[in-house]
């Protein structure tokens, strides 16, 4: 008796999946459980194991391709066995144009009246971002649903996304002989949320220069039994308390009004290979040092082994970002939406600094806060920056680390 391989659900909100790799081939056999494929959606890349043990009989969603939620995309049965044809909705290339008898990204109304009814966050934020009537898109999803990929084949189609001349580009480097090759699923959808932030935002930064000389002894005075909390650990701490002392930091524009969130939720930047994730510390006003540190290490764990949920990624209303890891001294960082603000911390190191008249070397960083000028004013965001540095100078106070 075969087996159905479906696309899972990854996410209430989440109502597709894209291919971007096969475990295994067809003829290879699979255990229950042991990964199969995997796969990227809206929310985060994920591998899927399989639910079954037994032979691949038959994929039919290959690499590239888009499939809807609960669609079949392979088969597992016995070795020898026949898979058995069943209807397959439509799965699709990421990113094919829609084409239609008057060309690609026609204004061709959507024949299904019920699939309007059906349309994902994503989709209606594309919608409104660059002001489109969705009834003018084609949908290709399943019983016609206009989904993610149709808006932006639109776009592109209007040539608000790819002009005739990157196109001529493209193939003048292909006469070259450079390399050219598509962009990754996660490539391409960290280039449409740093594009789009960019156009909705009024971007604004303020950098101050911060001394981790008293969390560098916290560090040393930590009981020796326990894992000694990474320096981004205290940082995200500090933010935690700035953001419950200055809530409009916290806030987030949907449109013209504010939404001041209760809860202080705080993605952190990770780097993957071709990409980057930011998984959210929840509620991390309530939690010390200690657990913040251990929060940020199991998060980055589970994202470089492709185990993070939807939930893990959902709910930030602020963002650390710590390129210093890698030796930058500050950066200018891009908000994520639709955050209202963003921390990038430089590398922490010694440097000459005067003290009492004197030079010495003291351990210190650039802190660079990115915030949205519509909601934020300079004089607050430098007062939010301001309350995270005199936390850490100051060892968070008597309390120590807390």
């Amino acid at each position: 008796m075969s087996n159905d391989v479906l696309m899972p659900q990854m996410g209430e909100s989440i109502v597709e999946g894209t291919v971007v790799r096969w475990m295994k081939q067809v003829g290879e056999t699979v255990d229950r459980d042991e990964p199969l494929f995997e796969i990227s959606t809206d929310k985060v890349d994920a591998e899927i194991p399989s639910p079954a043990a037994g032979v691949l009989l038959q994929i039919r969603v290959e690499v590239g391709e888009t499939a809807p939620v609960d669609s079949v995309v392979a088969v597992i049965g016995e070795r020898g066995e026949v898979a058995q044809m069943r209807p397959v909705p439509s799965a699709r290339p990421l990113g094919e144009v829609v084409q239609s008898a008057s060309g690609p990204g026609s204004l061709v109304p959507d024949a299904t009246p019920n699939a309007s009814r059906r349309l994902s966050p994503a989709v209606r934020r594309l919608a409104l971002e660059h002001n489109i009537d969705l009834s003018a898109i084609v949908g290709t999803g399943d019983e016609g649903r206009v989904n993610k990929s149709d808006v932006l084949a639109y776009v592109e189609a209007q040539g608000d996304r790819l002009s005739s001349s990157r196109r001529t580009e493209a193939v003048r480097a292909i006469a070259a002989g450079d390399r050219v090759e598509p962009m990754s699923s996660m490539r391409q959808r960290i280039a449409e949320r740093m594009s789009d932030s960019r156009r909705q935002s009024a971007h604004a930064h303020t950098v101050f220069e911060v001394d981790f000389t008293a969390v560098a002894a916290l560090r040393a005075a930590h009981p020796m039994k326990e894992p000694t909390p990474a320096y981004l650990a205290y940082i995200v701490k500090a933010v935690s308390d700035a953001l419950v002392a200055i809530p409009v930091v916290n806030a987030s524009v949907d449109g013209k009004q504010v939404i001041y969130h209760k809860r202080v939720n705080i993605g952190v930047a990770v780097a993957l290979d071709g990409g980057l994730i930011v998984p959210v510390v929840q509620q991390a006003d309530r939690l010390g040092v200690d657990e913040i540190d251990g929060a940020i290490k199991d998060l980055a764990s589970r994202a470089r082994s492709k185990q993070l949920s939807p939930e893990n990624v959902d709910g930030g209303t602020f963002t650390v970002t710590n390129p210093g890891g890698f030796g930058s001294l500050l950066g200018m960082p891009i908000i994520n939406q639709p955050q209202a603000a963003i921390l990038c911390v430089g590398v922490i190191e010694k440097r000459p600094v005067v003290v009492d008249g004197a030079v010495i070397a003291r351990l210190r960083a650039f802190l660079t806060l990115g915030f949205d000028h519509r909601l934020i004013d300079g004089a607050i965001a430098d007062q939010f920056v301001s309350h995270v540095k005199t936390t850490l100078e100051g060892g968070f106070g008597p309390s120590g680390a807390r």
